[in-house]
Protein backbone atom coordinates (compact mmCIF):
# COMPACT_ATOMS: atom_id res chain seq x y z
CA UNK A 1 0.00 0.00 0.00
CA UNK A 2 2.02 2.55 -1.50
CA UNK A 3 1.66 6.40 -0.93
CA UNK A 4 -2.03 7.55 0.03
CA UNK A 5 -5.21 7.85 -2.18
CA UNK A 6 -5.72 11.45 -0.71
CA UNK A 7 -1.65 12.41 -1.99
CA UNK A 8 -1.77 11.12 -5.13
CA UNK A 9 -5.25 13.20 -5.42
CA UNK A 10 -3.27 16.41 -4.83
CA UNK A 11 -0.29 15.52 -6.74
CA UNK A 12 -1.00 13.88 -9.98
CA UNK A 13 -2.69 16.44 -11.28
CA UNK A 14 -0.21 19.18 -10.81
CA UNK A 15 2.45 16.68 -11.37
CA UNK A 16 3.43 18.27 -14.96
CA UNK A 17 2.85 21.95 -13.96
CA UNK A 18 5.59 21.16 -11.07
CA UNK A 19 8.26 19.85 -13.63
CA UNK A 20 7.54 22.70 -15.49
CA UNK A 21 7.93 25.24 -12.91
CA UNK A 22 10.98 23.13 -10.78
CA UNK A 23 12.21 20.47 -12.90
CA UNK A 24 12.96 16.96 -11.64
CA UNK A 25 14.40 15.29 -10.00
CA UNK A 26 12.75 16.33 -6.86
CA UNK A 27 11.26 14.98 -3.53
CA UNK A 28 8.04 16.44 -2.86
CA UNK A 29 6.14 16.22 0.60
CA UNK A 30 2.96 16.16 1.64
CA UNK A 31 1.99 18.46 4.96
CA UNK A 32 -1.96 17.01 4.98
CA UNK A 33 -0.94 13.85 5.26
CA UNK A 34 2.27 14.12 7.51
CA UNK A 35 -0.09 16.16 10.14
CA UNK A 36 -3.12 13.29 9.66
CA UNK A 37 -0.31 10.24 11.00
CA UNK A 38 0.80 12.55 13.67
CA UNK A 39 -2.62 13.00 15.06
CA UNK A 40 -3.26 9.51 14.73
CA UNK A 41 0.04 8.49 16.69
CA UNK A 42 -0.98 10.56 19.80
CA UNK A 43 -4.73 9.65 20.07
CA UNK A 44 -3.45 5.94 19.76
CA UNK A 45 -1.26 6.32 22.65
CA UNK A 46 -2.98 8.73 24.35
CA UNK A 47 -4.26 6.28 26.78
CA UNK A 48 -0.74 6.46 28.16
CA UNK A 49 -0.02 9.90 30.82
CA UNK A 50 3.14 11.38 28.86
CA UNK A 51 3.65 10.16 25.89
CA UNK A 52 5.65 11.21 23.57
CA UNK A 53 7.15 11.10 20.17
CA UNK A 54 10.37 11.89 19.30
CA UNK A 55 10.76 12.42 15.90
CA UNK A 56 14.01 10.51 14.01
CA UNK A 57 16.01 13.55 12.85
CA UNK A 58 17.80 11.25 10.38
CA UNK A 59 14.53 10.46 8.28
CA UNK A 60 13.68 13.64 7.03
CA UNK A 61 16.58 16.27 8.60
CA UNK A 62 15.00 19.69 6.79
CA UNK A 63 13.63 22.45 9.57
CA UNK A 64 10.29 23.02 7.37
CA UNK A 65 9.53 19.09 8.21
CA UNK A 66 10.80 19.32 12.17
CA UNK A 67 8.89 22.77 12.11
CA UNK A 68 5.27 20.43 11.58
CA UNK A 69 6.92 18.09 14.42
CA UNK A 70 7.44 20.28 16.64
CA UNK A 71 4.15 22.23 15.66
CA UNK A 72 2.44 19.19 16.75
CA UNK A 73 4.43 18.58 20.29
CA UNK A 74 6.65 16.27 19.04
CA UNK A 75 10.90 16.17 20.77
CA UNK A 76 13.50 15.60 18.50
CA UNK A 77 15.70 12.25 17.95
CA UNK A 78 19.00 13.35 17.11
CA UNK A 79 21.42 11.26 16.39
CA UNK A 80 24.64 13.83 15.50
CA UNK A 81 25.55 17.35 16.54
CA UNK A 82 23.83 18.76 13.15
CA UNK A 83 20.60 17.30 14.15
CA UNK A 84 20.59 19.01 17.28
CA UNK A 85 21.25 22.37 15.52
CA UNK A 86 18.66 21.60 13.18
CA UNK A 87 15.97 20.92 16.72
CA UNK A 88 17.28 23.72 18.18
CA UNK A 89 16.43 26.06 14.73
CA UNK A 90 13.05 25.15 15.35
CA UNK A 91 12.34 25.76 19.09
CA UNK A 92 13.63 22.57 20.22
CA UNK A 93 15.66 22.77 24.13
CA UNK A 94 16.18 20.51 27.32
CA UNK A 95 14.17 17.64 27.08
CA UNK A 96 12.69 18.40 23.57
CA UNK A 97 15.81 16.51 22.61
CA UNK A 98 17.14 12.91 22.63
CA UNK A 99 20.88 12.46 21.85
CA UNK A 100 21.26 9.43 21.15
CA UNK A 101 24.82 8.91 19.47
CA UNK A 102 27.03 5.78 18.90
CA UNK A 103 30.83 6.04 19.30
CA UNK A 104 30.61 9.90 20.12
CA UNK A 105 33.25 12.22 21.16
CA UNK A 106 33.98 14.64 23.75
CA UNK A 107 33.19 17.32 21.99
CA UNK A 108 29.86 16.77 20.64
CA UNK A 109 28.55 15.54 24.05
CA UNK A 110 29.55 19.28 25.45
CA UNK A 111 27.76 20.49 22.45
CA UNK A 112 24.43 18.60 22.74
CA UNK A 113 24.61 19.60 26.52
CA UNK A 114 25.23 23.41 25.81
CA UNK A 115 22.80 25.98 24.89
CA UNK A 116 20.08 24.48 26.49
CA UNK A 117 20.79 20.99 26.72
CA UNK A 118 19.31 17.72 25.89
CA UNK A 119 18.31 14.35 26.95
CA UNK A 120 21.57 12.58 27.37
CA UNK A 121 21.24 9.11 26.02
CA UNK A 122 24.52 7.13 26.82
CA UNK A 123 25.61 4.47 24.15
CA UNK A 124 28.08 2.57 26.18
CA UNK A 125 28.89 2.44 29.76
CA UNK A 126 32.45 3.66 28.95
CA UNK A 127 31.40 6.90 27.77
CA UNK A 128 30.09 7.61 31.41
CA UNK A 129 33.50 9.12 32.61
CA UNK A 130 33.92 10.79 29.41
CA UNK A 131 31.22 13.32 30.01
CA UNK A 132 32.58 15.80 31.70
CA UNK A 133 29.69 18.16 33.31
CA UNK A 134 27.35 14.93 33.78
CA UNK A 135 23.94 16.17 33.80
CA UNK A 136 21.18 15.28 36.52
CA UNK A 137 19.16 13.59 33.92
CA UNK A 138 20.61 10.39 31.58
CA UNK A 139 19.33 7.46 29.72
CA UNK A 140 20.99 4.14 28.43
CA UNK A 141 20.68 2.75 25.46
CA UNK A 142 19.85 -1.23 26.11
CA UNK A 143 21.24 -3.89 23.87
CA UNK A 144 19.38 -7.20 24.86
CA UNK A 145 21.92 -9.59 22.91
CA UNK A 146 20.69 -13.34 22.53
CA UNK A 147 17.56 -11.96 25.21
CA UNK A 148 15.75 -11.14 21.71
CA UNK A 149 15.88 -11.32 17.98
CA UNK A 150 16.32 -8.73 15.82
CA UNK A 151 14.98 -8.09 12.70
CA UNK A 152 16.19 -8.25 9.19
CA UNK A 153 17.36 -4.50 8.95
CA UNK A 154 18.62 -3.77 12.62
CA UNK A 155 20.34 -7.55 12.26
CA UNK A 156 20.97 -10.00 15.34
CA UNK A 157 21.46 -7.41 18.69
CA UNK A 158 24.65 -9.96 19.58
CA UNK A 159 26.26 -8.50 16.27
CA UNK A 160 25.17 -4.78 16.89
CA UNK A 161 28.00 -1.84 17.83
CA UNK A 162 24.72 -0.09 19.69
CA UNK A 163 23.97 0.08 23.29
CA UNK A 164 24.97 -1.26 26.61
CA UNK A 165 24.54 -4.87 27.45
CA UNK A 166 22.49 -6.63 29.34
CA UNK A 167 25.15 -7.49 32.15
CA UNK A 168 26.36 -4.32 32.18
CA UNK A 169 22.98 -2.62 32.40
CA UNK A 170 22.70 -2.10 36.33
CA UNK A 171 26.06 -1.09 36.82
CA UNK A 172 25.90 1.49 34.04
CA UNK A 173 23.25 3.22 36.14
CA UNK A 174 25.28 2.70 39.48
CA UNK A 175 28.19 4.45 38.11
CA UNK A 176 25.33 7.61 37.11
CA UNK A 177 24.45 7.85 40.21
CA UNK A 178 27.78 8.51 41.12
CA UNK A 179 28.79 10.95 38.94
CA UNK A 180 25.78 12.79 40.08
CA UNK A 181 22.38 11.71 38.28
CA UNK A 182 19.14 11.50 40.27
CA UNK A 183 16.52 11.65 37.29
CA UNK A 184 16.70 8.58 34.49
CA UNK A 185 15.14 7.19 31.43
CA UNK A 186 15.68 4.01 29.88
CA UNK A 187 16.13 3.37 25.49
CA UNK A 188 16.10 0.57 23.28
CA UNK A 189 16.07 0.11 19.40
CA UNK A 190 15.69 -3.53 18.20
CA UNK A 191 13.60 -2.97 14.84
CA UNK A 192 13.68 -1.73 11.78
CA UNK A 193 10.87 -1.04 9.24
CA UNK A 194 8.81 -4.24 11.44
CA UNK A 195 4.94 -4.50 10.31
CA UNK A 196 4.45 -6.94 12.68
CA UNK A 197 3.03 -5.38 15.48
CA UNK A 198 3.84 -7.45 17.96
CA UNK A 199 7.51 -7.23 18.29
CA UNK A 200 6.65 -3.69 19.36
CA UNK A 201 4.49 -5.09 22.36
CA UNK A 202 7.11 -7.42 22.93
CA UNK A 203 9.86 -4.62 23.01
CA UNK A 204 7.29 -2.52 25.76
CA UNK A 205 7.47 -6.31 27.99
CA UNK A 206 11.31 -6.29 27.63
CA UNK A 207 12.15 -2.47 28.34
CA UNK A 208 9.76 -2.77 31.55
CA UNK A 209 11.35 -5.78 32.71
CA UNK A 210 14.64 -4.15 32.14
CA UNK A 211 12.98 -1.09 34.69
CA UNK A 212 12.01 -3.67 37.21
CA UNK A 213 15.40 -5.13 37.56
CA UNK A 214 17.47 -2.01 37.48
CA UNK A 215 15.23 -0.36 40.22
CA UNK A 216 14.86 -3.40 42.26
CA UNK A 217 18.93 -3.85 42.46
CA UNK A 218 19.74 0.42 42.97
CA UNK A 219 16.40 1.63 44.38
CA UNK A 220 15.67 4.04 41.42
CA UNK A 221 12.37 5.23 40.07
CA UNK A 222 12.82 5.79 36.09
CA UNK A 223 10.68 8.70 34.55
CA UNK A 224 10.94 7.46 31.24
CA UNK A 225 11.19 4.61 29.06
CA UNK A 226 11.80 4.71 25.00
CA UNK A 227 10.38 1.32 23.59
CA UNK A 228 12.57 3.56 20.03
CA UNK A 229 11.33 3.16 16.36
CA UNK A 230 10.91 1.16 13.84
CA UNK A 231 7.44 0.98 13.20
CA UNK A 232 6.93 -0.44 9.46
CA UNK A 233 5.33 0.97 6.50
CA UNK A 234 4.03 -0.74 3.72
CA UNK A 235 6.18 -0.81 0.86
CA UNK A 236 5.04 -2.98 -1.46
CA UNK A 237 0.87 -2.94 -2.75
CA UNK A 238 0.26 -6.19 -1.11
CA UNK A 239 1.60 -5.19 2.15
CA UNK A 240 -1.07 -4.44 5.33
CA UNK A 241 0.02 -1.48 7.48
CA UNK A 242 0.70 -1.89 11.47
CA UNK A 243 -2.16 -2.76 12.78
CA UNK A 244 -1.29 0.74 15.33
CA UNK A 245 -4.70 0.47 17.34
CA UNK A 246 -3.76 -3.49 18.78
CA UNK A 247 -0.10 -2.12 19.27
CA UNK A 248 -1.55 0.55 21.16
CA UNK A 249 -3.92 -1.18 23.16
CA UNK A 250 -1.75 -4.05 23.69
CA UNK A 251 1.30 -2.03 24.90
CA UNK A 252 -1.33 -0.09 27.48
CA UNK A 253 -2.30 -3.33 28.96
CA UNK A 254 1.62 -3.87 29.12
CA UNK A 255 1.97 -0.48 31.34
CA UNK A 256 -1.41 -0.78 32.93
CA UNK A 257 0.46 -4.42 34.40
CA UNK A 258 2.87 -2.36 35.83
CA UNK A 259 1.22 0.37 37.32
CA UNK A 260 -0.93 -2.29 39.13
CA UNK A 261 2.32 -4.39 40.36
CA UNK A 262 4.64 -1.14 41.06
CA UNK A 263 1.74 1.83 41.84
CA UNK A 264 3.24 3.99 39.39
CA UNK A 265 4.42 3.89 35.26
CA UNK A 266 7.28 5.48 33.60
CA UNK A 267 6.13 7.80 30.73
CA UNK A 268 6.01 6.29 27.47
CA UNK A 269 8.16 8.12 24.30
CA UNK A 270 8.68 6.64 21.25
CA UNK A 271 11.19 7.76 17.92
CA UNK A 272 9.43 7.01 14.87
CA UNK A 273 10.97 8.71 11.78
CA UNK A 274 10.04 6.24 8.67
CA UNK A 275 6.37 5.79 10.21
CA UNK A 276 6.04 9.49 10.45
CA UNK A 277 6.81 10.98 7.31
CA UNK A 278 7.99 7.77 4.54
CA UNK A 279 4.61 7.71 3.50
CA UNK A 280 4.24 11.07 2.93
CA UNK A 281 6.76 11.72 -0.01
CA UNK A 282 7.59 11.29 -3.37
CA UNK A 283 10.49 11.47 -5.64
CA UNK A 284 9.22 12.72 -8.85
CA UNK A 285 11.79 11.80 -12.18
CA UNK A 286 11.78 12.33 -16.24
CA UNK A 287 12.30 9.45 -17.98
CA UNK A 288 14.96 10.55 -20.62
CA UNK A 289 16.72 7.78 -22.24
CA UNK A 290 15.56 4.10 -23.67
CA UNK A 291 17.70 1.60 -23.85
CA UNK A 292 17.35 -2.03 -24.88
CA UNK A 293 20.10 -4.27 -25.43
CA UNK A 294 19.90 -7.78 -22.78
CA UNK A 295 17.20 -6.32 -21.22
CA UNK A 296 14.83 -2.96 -21.67
CA UNK A 297 16.34 -0.14 -19.78
CA UNK A 298 14.86 3.29 -18.75
CA UNK A 299 16.93 5.95 -17.82
CA UNK A 300 15.97 8.62 -15.71
CA UNK A 301 17.06 12.13 -14.05
CA UNK A 302 17.82 10.62 -10.64
CA UNK A 303 20.04 8.39 -9.34
CA UNK A 304 21.12 6.92 -5.91
CA UNK A 305 22.39 10.40 -5.28
CA UNK A 306 18.48 11.06 -4.99
CA UNK A 307 17.63 7.83 -3.13
CA UNK A 308 20.07 4.49 -2.34
CA UNK A 309 17.49 2.52 -0.64
CA UNK A 310 16.89 0.48 -3.54
CA UNK A 311 20.52 -0.01 -4.00
CA UNK A 312 21.20 -0.49 -0.17
CA UNK A 313 18.88 -3.01 1.14
CA UNK A 314 17.62 -4.42 -1.99
CA UNK A 315 14.21 -1.95 -1.20
CA UNK A 316 10.89 -2.37 -3.09
CA UNK A 317 9.67 1.49 -4.09
CA UNK A 318 6.79 1.40 -5.59
CA UNK A 319 6.68 3.16 -8.80
CA UNK A 320 3.71 4.75 -10.94
CA UNK A 321 3.69 6.28 -14.85
CA UNK A 322 2.17 9.85 -14.29
CA UNK A 323 -0.77 10.11 -16.14
CA UNK A 324 -0.47 5.84 -17.28
CA UNK A 325 -1.94 4.33 -13.82
CA UNK A 326 -4.66 2.91 -16.03
CA UNK A 327 -2.90 1.58 -18.98
CA UNK A 328 -1.92 -2.16 -19.27
CA UNK A 329 1.55 -3.01 -17.41
CA UNK A 330 2.35 -5.18 -20.76
CA UNK A 331 5.94 -3.91 -20.58
CA UNK A 332 9.40 -4.82 -18.38
CA UNK A 333 11.95 -2.63 -17.69
CA UNK A 334 14.89 -2.27 -14.86
CA UNK A 335 15.02 1.33 -13.77
CA UNK A 336 17.87 3.03 -13.77
CA UNK A 337 20.08 6.70 -12.97
CA UNK A 338 23.11 7.88 -14.51
CA UNK A 339 25.29 6.67 -11.69
CA UNK A 340 28.79 4.07 -12.48
CA UNK A 341 27.17 1.85 -10.55
CA UNK A 342 25.07 -1.35 -11.61
CA UNK A 343 22.87 -1.10 -8.79
CA UNK A 344 21.86 2.31 -9.26
CA UNK A 345 18.40 0.70 -10.27
CA UNK A 346 15.07 1.85 -8.65
CA UNK A 347 13.41 -1.11 -9.77
CA UNK A 348 14.56 -4.36 -11.72
CA UNK A 349 12.61 -6.46 -14.51
CA UNK A 350 8.73 -4.94 -13.23
CA UNK A 351 6.06 -4.51 -15.19
CA UNK A 352 4.99 -0.99 -16.36
CA UNK A 353 3.15 0.63 -18.91
CA UNK A 354 4.91 1.67 -22.00
CA UNK A 355 7.23 4.69 -20.99
CA UNK A 356 7.83 7.30 -23.27
CA UNK A 357 10.78 9.50 -22.46
CA UNK A 358 9.55 12.62 -21.22
CA UNK A 359 7.11 11.01 -18.70
CA UNK A 360 6.95 11.50 -15.47
CA UNK A 361 7.89 8.88 -12.61
CA UNK A 362 6.80 9.10 -9.34
CA UNK A 363 8.43 6.56 -6.87
CA UNK A 364 6.64 6.03 -3.77
CA UNK A 365 7.33 6.73 -0.49
CA UNK A 366 10.25 8.86 0.08
CA UNK A 367 9.43 10.58 2.78
CA UNK A 368 11.90 9.07 5.07
CA UNK A 369 15.61 8.08 4.03
CA UNK A 370 15.74 9.39 1.07
CA UNK A 371 16.85 12.77 0.67
CA UNK A 372 18.91 12.27 3.86
CA UNK A 373 20.96 9.17 2.87
CA UNK A 374 21.90 11.21 -0.45
CA UNK A 375 26.16 11.42 -1.33
CA UNK A 376 28.08 12.92 -3.91
CA UNK A 377 29.67 9.62 -5.55
CA UNK A 378 30.22 10.51 -9.25
CA UNK A 379 29.74 14.17 -8.39
CA UNK A 380 26.13 13.58 -9.07
CA UNK A 381 24.20 15.85 -6.55
CA UNK A 382 21.70 16.36 -4.54
CA UNK A 383 17.56 17.18 -5.53
CA UNK A 384 15.53 19.69 -4.35
CA UNK A 385 12.73 18.92 -1.71
CA UNK A 386 9.23 20.68 -2.08
CA UNK A 387 6.50 20.93 0.25
CA UNK A 388 3.04 20.39 -0.78
CA UNK A 389 1.58 22.43 1.44
CA UNK A 390 -2.30 22.59 3.28
CA UNK A 391 -3.38 25.06 1.37
CA UNK A 392 -2.60 23.71 -2.20
CA UNK A 393 0.59 25.33 -2.47
CA UNK A 394 3.76 24.30 -3.13
CA UNK A 395 6.82 25.68 -1.80
CA UNK A 396 10.71 24.90 -2.09
CA UNK A 397 12.41 23.76 0.76
CA UNK A 398 15.89 23.10 -0.14
CA UNK A 399 17.12 23.69 -3.26
CA UNK A 400 19.39 21.26 -5.48
CA UNK A 401 22.74 21.47 -4.80
CA UNK A 402 24.87 22.46 -7.63
CA UNK A 403 28.35 22.06 -9.11
CA UNK A 404 29.89 25.73 -7.05
CA UNK A 405 28.56 23.41 -3.66
CA UNK A 406 30.71 20.22 -4.45
CA UNK A 407 33.79 22.69 -4.96
CA UNK A 408 33.05 24.72 -2.29
CA UNK A 409 35.02 22.19 0.28
CA UNK A 410 38.30 23.03 -2.30
CA UNK A 411 38.02 26.55 -1.64
CA UNK A 412 40.58 26.78 1.94
CA UNK A 413 43.41 28.95 2.97
CA UNK A 414 46.46 26.84 2.03
CA UNK A 415 47.45 24.65 5.46
CA UNK A 416 50.84 22.33 5.18
CA UNK A 417 52.74 20.78 7.55
CA UNK A 418 55.79 19.67 7.27
CA UNK A 419 57.32 16.93 10.18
Amino acid sequence: MPISADFKSRLYPIATQLVEHYGTPFHIYDEIGIRQTGEQLKQAFSHLDGFREYYAVKALPNPHILQLMADMGFGFDCSSIAEVLLSRQVGGRGDDIMFTSNNTNQVEFEMALGDGGCILNLDDISLIDKVKSFPELVCFRYNPGPRRTGNVIIGNPVEAKYGVSHDQIVDAYRQAQQRGAVRFGLHTMVASNELDYTYMVETARMILDIVEMVSSELDIQFEFVNIGGGFGIPYRPDQQPLNLASMSKEIGDVFAAFKTKHGYAPKMYMESGRYMTGPHGCLLTTAINHKNIYRNYIGVDACMSSLMRPAMYDAYHHIEVIGKENEPADQVYDIVGSLCENNDKFAVQRQFPRIEEGDILAIHDTGAHGHAMGFQYNARLRPQELLLKADGSVELIRRAETVEDYFATLNFAANRFKP
